[in-house]
């Protein structure tokens, strides 16, 4: 890639029409059209064509605002790739794939893509501390609502048997692409919630939304073995009662407040 490039932006006070036509038939480079202004952008100097658009600008009588620029060449990539970093949560590290792990961590790589979940948002990360702490290894785990997968993977990172579902199946393509990605593997995942399984867990996740939570609150609850571990996430703290009224069959072991989020941990804590 050359390290500038060469930009011809105009503006035609006038017979636009012919000007784009009169660009088409003279470049092969990119044309962008930007609210009446004509660009063109090329690793090659520019001059002859600027010159032809000021002579077709004599000939048409019209006057034309024309901005010539030799511009630095950014890789836009590697700019992008800067500004996606790192996070370390407890012995978790997530990373995006091109930054090295940490050897004394558990490794979690996902690349930014259009489902939610890398680590960073508070919910996210407050799910990956109660994952650290409350999740065993062998356990059987459900991933509810599994946007990228991030959870399901921190589960399976830590030697479980996990289920994943979204009601959104390209999220259920993504995680299985992030699972590929960090080697692990899921056990059984489907389109849709709770409702479409009869299995019991050792642990549920579901990280959603207030709402959300409240409305699938039995099925998240049929969904668990006797004392087993719910992690429930995506609550605004101004609806964290209405969510602790719906769970107050359930042992509360944890509540984690970051910022304006709220990350809930239960046991299905039975008499023994």
């Amino acid at each position: 890639m050359s390290k500038y490039y060469f930009e011809l932006a105009f503006k035609p006070n006038n017979h636009y029409e012919l000007f784009l036509d009169l660009l088409e038939s003279i470049t092969t480079d990119a044309i962008e059209e930007n609210d009446g202004v004509l660009i063109v952008r090329s690793e090659e100097e520019l001059e002859d064509l600027k010159f032809g658009i000021e002579e077709f600008s004599k000939a048409l009588n019209t006057d034309c605002e024309i901005l010539y620029e030799k511009k630095e060449n950014i890789d836009w990539i590697k700019e992008y790739q800067k500004s996606v970093k790192s996070v370390e949560i407890g012995n978790f590290f997530i990373r995006p794939s091109w930054e090295d792990k940490k050897e004394e961590k558990i490794d979690i790589i996902i690349d930014p893509a259009l489902s939610f979940g890398s680590g960073h948002h508070e919910t996210t990360s407050s799910c990956i501390e109660a994952i650290d702490e409350f999740i065993k290894s062998k356990q059987t785990v459900l991933d509810v609502g599994t946007g990228s997968g991030i959870l399901a993977i921190a589960a399976s990172k830590k030697g479980c048997l996990v289920d994943i579902c979204d009601t959104d199946e390209v999220c259920i393509i993504d995680t299985k692409s992030n699972f590929e990605l960090n080697n692990v593997s899921f056990n059984d995942s489907w389109v849709g919630s709770t409702n479409k399984t009869t299995k019991k867990y050792d642990v549920v996740i579901a990280n959603i939304v207030a709402d959300v939570l409240v409305m699938i609150a039995n099925d998240l609850k049929k969904c668990l073995n006797d004392n087993g571990i719910l992690i429930i996430s995506g609550i605004l703290d101004k609806h964290t009662n209405k969510v602790l009224n719906k769970f107050k069959d359930l042992t509360q072991l944890k509540l984690i407040h970051k910022n304006e989020w709220v990350t809930i941990v239960y046991e299905n804590k039975k008499e023994s």
